[in-house]
């Protein structure tokens, strides 16, 4: 009998496939005592548990995707070197044996051995090791247990599968992104948290906070996912069914029709040019930009290099994904953002804990905290300028401390760069992301320091509001339309024209093609979005008339009342 579950759509679409479920926490090990004679089958059921996930890995790593992350390969090799081991294929087995218990005990109690003792080793990278085992251990039990491993790598041409799960991390999303999966769909998450910034970035549907979908789905069963309206349909009768495929056929027929645009450049109906940029998280990411036609790249989510690892990229590591991107443009411009990890980006080898990461040790910070490490991703970035129009972006600034510092280091960069006669681009323009509200109200001072400056606007409504962007209890309340983030954004952008230095959005707010003709009024004329949404706002721009729009944006700026400013946004899009 078909339910319906209620969600945030933050990403839009329609689709219709079977669950795969997924998940991340230890499963319960149930306990029981065998007979004698019953031993020697268990032992085999182990056996065959294991067996099956070598196999598994063994084909995800035969089927990975052509570009994936060295590091993806590597992972997969550590997994099956552990799996061989025999202290986990061959002492549960002993352990069956001896307390004549079920091969799912045993596993977990040889696990929970093993993990004490990687606990109790000095060596930092040795005792990380614990996470390892514990998720080969993990497959195993899945197996035993009949849950699905991990979710498998889909080929183009099966059946549609939808991703169902508790939560999803950014590096998951990164792990599954040439994944071939019709829509996603989590229990937790909120619109703008980054795991749903790449859901987006797959361009496929995908409904978060849906609470219960991970106890109430099974696997296999056929979802329907609305990604419009946030609403995901279990076991859906036939008339739904058709119903949802007349909308998927309607929707792929505007993707078609958006797709003519590609070449038609980005200008008001009055001719005013605007510049359309790309988000990428990944070196591959740039072919879409291409396909899409980006005017270059507006940001470079540069840590998502470090994700799925143990280790630190070395420089030249970070220099040769840099270069890759910066030569396959061509001229246009490249915006490389530094390091930006904490709150929901955390990693292994950081060994940092906050009581609220989000206002804790993050971004510049972090990256003025660790000389190191941001002095090698400054080089990298240095180097990678003598191929192309490369441009740096200093993410979370909030005081003229925090640039001074910066500067001195990127000019400390420069200067080993010379010292080792390595050609780069000594005019390389800086810029600063404006993210919180102290940087916003202070923009004239950061963009008197500056090249260029850039809106983030997700970490500015979250900063301004006070809201978690991560928690779905009060996604309700991150309101882009808020009087203070849109006088934060007007005040900023003003700012920017009268110091003559270029402010562009790479928030959410850019993709999003309701907003195209407000932030054309307040004035933007550079937006930075995924490339999956350049086409649907290069739609709005080129049916905007700036004599038009302004007027109407600083209506809306003026209104006040969330009834007004929503009324003021529907005839800015009438």
């Amino acid at each position: 009998m078909p339910f319906t579950l209620h969600g945030i759509g933050v990403s839009g679409g329609y689709a219709i496939g079977r669950a795969q479920l997924f998940s991340h926490d230890r499963l319960e090990a149930p306990h029981y005592v065998l007979r004698r004679e019953d031993l020697k089958g268990e032992i085999a059921r182990f056996e065959e548990a294991v067996a099956s996930v070598r196999a598994e890995l063994i084909n995800l790593q035969e089927h990975l995707p052509e570009h994936a992350p060295a590091e993806l390969s590597a992972f997969l090799d550590v997994h099956r070197l552990i799996l061989e081991d025999a202290m986990i294929s061959e002492a549960p087995k002993r352990r069956i044996e001896e307390g004549r218990c079920n091969a799912e005990w045993a596993l977990a109690q040889q696990t929970q051995a093993l993990i004490d003792q990687f606990e109790a080793m000095e060596d930092p990278y040795l005792r990380e090791r614990k996470h390892d085992v514990r998720q080969v251990s993990e497959r195993i039990m899945k197996a035993l247990m009949g849950h699905p491993g991990q979710v498998p790598v889909k080929t183009a041409g099966e059946e549609a599968s939808v991703l169902v799960a508790h939560d999803l991390s950014p590096s998951d999303m990164v792990l599954f992104k040439r994944h071939h999966y019709a829509a996603f769909i989590t229990d937790l998450g909120g619109a703008t948290s980054h795991t749903a910034i790449l859901a987006r970035s797959l361009n496929i549907p995908a409904v978060m906070a849906l609470h219960n979908a991970r106890a109430l789905i099974r696997e296999g069963d056929v979802l329907v996912v609305d990604g419009v309206n946030g609403v995901v349909i279990v076991d859906p009768d036939a008339a739904i069914l058709e119903e949802y495929r007349i909308r998927q056929d309607q929707w792929r027929l505007e993707q078609l029709k958006l797709k003519r645009l590609k070449k038609s450049p980005a200008t008001t109906l009055d001719g005013t040019p605007v510049e359309l940029l790309a988000n990428i998280d990944l070196p591959q990411d740039v072919q879409d930009a291409l396909e899409q036609n980006a005017a270059g790249i507006g940001l470079f989510r540069s840590e998502f290099l470090y994700m799925n690892r143990d280790d630190l990229p070395d420089e030249d590591e970070q220099f040769e994904a840099y270069r890759q991107v910066v030569k396959a443009m061509k001229g246009r411009p490249v915006v490389i953002r530094t390091l930006d990890l904490g709150a929901d980006k955390r990693l292994p080898w950081l060994k940092r804990d906050s009581v609220n990461p989000a206002l804790g040790l993050r971004a510049i910070r972090l990256c003025l905290s660790e000389p190191p490490i941001f002095l090698a991703q400054v080089r990298a970035m240095l180097r990678a300028s003598h191929y192309g129009d490369v441009r740096i972006l200093l993410p979370m600034l909030a005081n003229l401390k925090e640039l001074e510092q910066a500067l001195s280091l990127i000019e400390m960069a420069k200067e080993s760069l010379d010292i080792s006669h390595i050609p780069y681009n000594r005019n390389t323009p800086i810029g600063g992301m404006i993210e919180v509200p102290a940087a916003a109200l202070a923009a004239e001072w950061f963009a008197r320091r500056l090249d260029f400056l850039s809106i983030g606007t997700n970490d500015l409504i979250q900063y301004t509001l006070a809201i978690d962007r991560t928690d779905d209890s009060v996604a309700h309340l991150y309101d882009p339309l808020h009087p203070a983030v849109l006088k934060l954004i007007h005040h900023t952008l003003r700012t920017g024209t009268r110091l003559h230095k270029p402010v562009s959005v790479c928030g959410e707010m850019a993709g999003d093609a309701r907003m195209t003709k407000l932030l054309l009024g307040l004035g933007l004329r550079s937006f930075s979005m995924h490339p999956a949404h350049l086409l649907r706002v290069k739609q709005q721009i080129l049916r905007s008339d700036l004599a038009e729009v302004a007027p109407l944006a600083a209506r809306l700026l003026r209104a006040g009342q969330p009834e007004r400013i929503q009324s003021c946004l529907e005839r800015l899009n009438a």
